[in-house]
């Protein structure tokens, strides 16, 4: 579909890149963010990319709306002639998958889930056709995942799995949501991966929790002395599932602020990784852990 301009009020212009949710789709809305950043118009005051999707929040006494229009849809013109190219980050987040934290949530509302028979993970496996538990949290962290956007939350990432459509994990929300989900727990709605950056309510499936910060408004934490939200919008994230041990050392390391994600920087090309997904997939990963 051709992207629909629409405006918010006075000082909102929003974009509509498409109607679906896919790789394609967040990074156009990624590659128009960045080229509206980069180009430093007058009167722009914030730039939110989403998942297919985007907003601008601009300043009418300072640009026009129609002549800010006009701006953002010659970058429209320019990206779609450009590379789909961008600089990024793969980082490593471990998951203690099947925790008794989450475990603990998830049973106290049962009856607002589609099976109270069972776990979130239980249920997970079974709708996707795994056989067993293990094997779906080998599916999930077995392939990295793009961030999409980040908010609805402060700090919050969605996430979607770089494989191909027919493999990518589905699982519908709560039929009910729930007024109580741990602080980082690893969560999926649809076909969105998440991480609950504060406890809250929520109606994501809960699979695991990190032992990670990913939002610190008091900047306390090593990492995120610079930023308060370590995650950026583009972001590739491989999950790696650690167990108890893991996760409590790691909790320590936190606390004691010795602990730092495993991050690189990486070129992303959307052409090359279609060609061949779990091959470029491997690349990823190799640049991640220097293979």
């Amino acid at each position: 579909m051709a992207m629909r301009y629409t405006f918010g009020g006075d000082e909102h212009l929003f974009v509509e890149c498409s109607e679906d949710m896919s790789l394609d789709a967040f990074f156009q809305s990624l590659s128009m963010t960045n080229g509206i950043r980069d180009a430093g118009i007058s009167g722009v005051t914030e730039i939110c990319p989403a998942n297919a999707s985007f907003q601008v929040k601009f300043n009418p006494d300072v640009i026009h709306p129609d002549d800010l229009m006009r701006e953002v849809k010659a970058i429209e013109a320019a990206a779609a002639k450009a590379e789909p190219v961008i600089r990024t980050r793969i980082v490593e987040i471990p998951v203690f998958y099947n925790d008794p934290w989450t475990h603990e949530t998830l049973m106290r509302f049962r009856e607002r889930h589609q099976d109270p028979t069972g776990t979130d993970l239980d249920y997970a496996a079974r709708i996707n056709g795994y056989d067993t538990v293990s094997d779906f949290i080998a599916a999930h962290s077995g392939s990295p995942w793009f961030v999409s956007m980040v908010g609805f939350v402060s700090g919050l990432p969605f996430m979607y799995q770089m494989v191909e459509r027919q493999r990518q994990i589905e699982v519908p929300k709560y039929l009910r949501p729930r007024t109580d989900t741990p602080r980082l727990t690893v969560g999926h709605g649809g076909c969105f991966g998440c991480i609950y950056s504060v406890r809250g309510a929520g109606g994501y499936q809960m699979f695991g929790i990190t032992p990670m910060p990913i939002y610190d408004p008091a900047q306390e934490t090593s990492y995120l002395k610079d930023f308060m939200v370590f995650f950026r919008p583009g972001d590739i994230v491989k999950f790696k599932p650690v167990d108890r041990d893991g996760y409590d050392t790691a909790v320590e390391e936190v606390a004691k602020g010795h602990f730092t994600p495993p991050v690189r920087e990486v070129s992303f090309d959307l052409t090359e990784f279609s060609k061949d997904i779990d091959g470029y997939n491997q690349k990823l990963e190799g640049v991640l852990y220097g293979d």
